[in-house]
This record gives structure tokens, sequence and C-alpha cells, in this order.
């Protein structure tokens, strides 16, 4: 839990209590009003010198296989190598948790800290981080009318139709489309912008947790917004688990490594995709929140924990990896493939997978949990095992093998809702770039097709 923040001319440290600024802390506003010129001028750059130079070829295969693989789409936040994994801004996972800010008391990043190093491209201070903390807090309750029409939603409408309705309601008070409808200049399209994105993001948590209120626990009241707490803290507390500090930590890792994977992943794109017409953020994130319930996407967890549990109900208590590898042949035999394991970029273990499992690690009641185990078990054997079967490109596990089912353990049980925690999470990235976009001038995204006839002709 953050507290309060003391003011010192010491340096701050993690387990300091929160709340007054330092007087030349800067806002996120004004970080980014410093760091913009320079990219604006880089792209003016590039453009100027470099924009006939050729970067890949275009293959048929890119065509049908929906343009798996091509270079082409600028996005700032994150570069995804299929070797190393996941980088913002350069930094890796395990850069981050060491140099990110984590709430006092804490040992994980917190939200703040990812939002903004992915919107600024530098380590915020912790000051920084708990002005922008205080700020999401202070920006966090729903209109009324939101949650009037959250909660005359059936309670058997999925929880990310659910999420994806009520972010496309918060649009009645978009600062974007209301300046665009007065007139405004190109170059401050990415001040309402982001005045749009940072009040998305703090009323996610109030949304995400009224959703998991009335689908799963009825008529149980929801706490009120902690002005002193982080933007997960809260979100943990408004779901129920507020007293659970081990979930709180896990959740913190969770939506931090989640926020961004570079911007091809359909959710991401599709956000892209959507803004590039000039909708505002949240028209934009509604759009990528129904691309993220896919189940080839957003829905990889939930399927991942439901064959895990599936496994250790036939297998039972006694479970080796002899019994791991005999279930992974089965399910490879009966045409399945093995959730949880492949990639469509990574070519080794994903970064994100190796961050859950050392929290799991630093555990000792994950260490003995029975699902956790497997989940190590089963990362044991099933590279091999994959291996040897010789129809995977990648043998190795991606963050899905491990997210849901630590929740699971946590007592956060409720497979349906675990896409809207990864909704909550992805809002970080994609609602960066919307800013980034406006701030650039990026145009509106219109790539050409061609149907098979004038493809084969074409070849």
């Amino acid at each position: 839990m953050l507290h309060r923040v003391y003011l010192s001319a010491k340096p701050l440290s993690r387990s300091a209590t929160w709340g007054r600024r330092f007087a030349s802390t800067k806002t996120l506003k004004e970080a980014l009003q410093e760091v913009i010129p320079a990219k604006q001028a880089q792209l003016k750059k590039l453009k100027a010198e470099h924009s006939q130079k050729v970067i890949g070829d275009i293959k048929v295969e890119n065509v049908i296989g929906g343009m798996r693989g091509l270079k082409s789409m600028l996005w700032e936040a994150s570069v995804l190598d299929p070797n190393e994994g996941i980088r913002f801004h350069g930094l890796s996972i395990t850069d981050c948790k060491q140099q990110l800010p984590a709430a006092p008391g804490g040992k994980e990043i917190i939200a703040e800290s990812m939002l903004w190093l992915l919107m600024t491209g530098k380590i915020p201070t912790e000051a920084e981080v708990r002005q922008l903390s205080r700020e999401l807090a202070e920006k966090g309750d729903l209109p009324v009318a939101v949650e009037k029409l959250i909660d005359s939603l059936p309670n058997s409408l999925h929880p990310m139709t659910q999420l994806g309705m009520g972010v496309a309601a918060l649009n009645h008070d978009s600062a974007f489309q209301a300046a665009y409808e007065r007139g405004m200049k190109k170059t401050d399209y990415w001040t309402y912008t982001l005045e749009d994105c940072i009040n998305l993001i703090a009323r996610l948590p109030a949304l995400a947790a009224r959703i998991y209120r009335n689908v799963y626990k009825p008529g149980q009241a929801i706490p009120a917004l902690d002005k002193e707490l982080d933007l997960v803290g809260n979100y943990t507390n408004m779901l129920g688990y507020g007293e659970n500090k081990d979930l709180m930590e896990y959740l913190r890792l969770y939506i931090s490594i989640h926020g961004d994977h570079e911007g091809g992943n359909a959710s991401a794109h599709t956000a892209h995709l959507v803004g590039s017409t000039l909708s505002d953020p949240y028209l934009s994130y509604s759009a990528a929140l129904f691309a993220l319930a896919g189940p080839l996407h957003g829905l990889a967890n939930q399927e991942v924990l439901r064959w895990q549990l599936l496994m250790q109900k036939e297998i039972g208590d006694n479970v080796t990896h002899e019994h791991i590898k005999e279930y992974l042949w089965r399910t490879l035999k009966s045409g399945q493939v093995v959730p949880g394991y492949g990639h469509g970029v990574l070519r080794k273990s994903d970064p994100r997978f190796v961050a859950l499992l050392e929290f799991c690690d630093s555990r000792p009641e994950l260490l003995a949990s029975p699902i956790v185990q497997m989940v190590k078990k089963t990362y044991e054997v099933a590279p091999g095992v994959l291996t040897e079967h010789g129809k995977t490109k990648n043998p190795w596990p991606n963050v899905d093998a491990t997210s849901g089912c630590v929740l699971h353990h946590y007592g956060l049980t409720e497979f349906k809702y675990y896409t809207v925690i990864f909704g909550v999470s992805r809002a970080l990235g994609a609602l960066t770039q919307l800013v980034w976009a406006r701030a650039l001038g990026l145009p509106l995204e219109r790539p050409k097709s061609l149907s098979m006839d004038a493809l084969e002709k074409l070849l």
C-alpha cells in the first residue's frame, strides 16, 4: 500500500511515506512537452533523408498470412526481438524491475512507473510517479451515467463485452472530440489526446472492478478510491482483494509487464488503426478491447489454466515429469496444441514468463502451490516434447503459460474475467501510442489489398 510522501533534502526511499511533492517535479504533460520536439525532428529527418530506402521485401506468404512479420508500423514505446524478447525504450524487463520506482513497501514495478517510461522514454523519479499516481486516483471515479449503464447489463454478458461498452460510453466526456468539434490546430491534437488517455487509464480500474462485482459478487459494496493508493492498489482494493497484499503485488507486476508488446499485436494495432481516423481514445481503445477478447489473443491465459487444471485432475497430486510428458503427447496426438507454448514472434522463453516465474520463486506459498508446481514441471518437460514433435517453430513458453495460474492460486478464479485484467494493462501501451501518433502527425492507416486473381496476375 502506498502511504504519504515525506519532503526532505535527501533522496526518496521506497520505504518512505508518499504524499507531498517536490516543487521541481514535472507532470507527465510537462515531461512530454520536453521530449516531443526531438522526436518530431527525428521523424522529419527520416522522411527527408530516407523515405525511399527499402527495409524489407513483401512475399506472398505475408499477403495471405495476416501480414505477419512485415515491418510496416511506427511504434515508439517497445520493440520485440525474437531472441531477446520485449524491450521498453531499450530497457529489458529486468532493467525495468531494477530501475523503475515501486510502491513503498513493495518490490514490483507499479503501473504509473511503466506508463511514464512508455510515454516519455525516461525513468521517472519517485516523486513524479507519486504525483501521477495521485492524479489518476483523483480522476478515477466513473460518471454516474456509465455506472448506470454497467449496472443495467445482464450478468450473463461477457465481462469483456461490458468493458468495451463502458470504455466506449466514456467518450461522452472526450476532451479531444469536444476540441475537434470547436476547431483546433493539428499541433494541439496530442494535448487533448493525452487528457483523454489519462482520464481513461484513471477510470479503467473502477470500470473493471464494477464489472467484476456485478458479475461475480453482486450486492457487495465497492470501496471508494483511495487517493494514497497507486492505480493497481486501488484496482485490487475495488475488486475486493485489498487485504491480499501478495495478489496486489502480483497484479502490479502483471499489469506493468503486459502493458505494451509492440504495435503489431491485434489489440494494439486495432487501437492504432482506429485512432488513425482521429477517433477519440475512448472509441479507439474500446475497439482494441474487442480485438483482445478473441481466443487467439487475450483469452489465451484462461485456456492455459483450463488445460492445466484438466491435466491436474487427470494426473492427480503425485505429478512427475513422466506423467506430464505422457499428457503432453496425448494432447498433441489428439490434434490439439499445448496452450501457453509458442509465440508469433518470440523464438525463446518469453521474458514476461520468466519474470512471473521469478515472482513465484520468491514466495514460499507459491512454490508449494500444486498448480504453480505443475507450471514449473511442464516448463521443464514441454520444450523437449514439442521439439521432438517437430511441428512447433517455438517450443518455449509465452507469458500465458503461468499468468492465469497465479491468479487462480490467489483466489481470483473466474476465468472469463482474466482478459479484463489484460485489458486494464494493455491500455498503458496502446493509449501511449495514440498520444505519439497525434504528436508526430501520423496519417490515416490504409494498406493496399489484393484479390487472389490480382496477386496471380502480379506474379
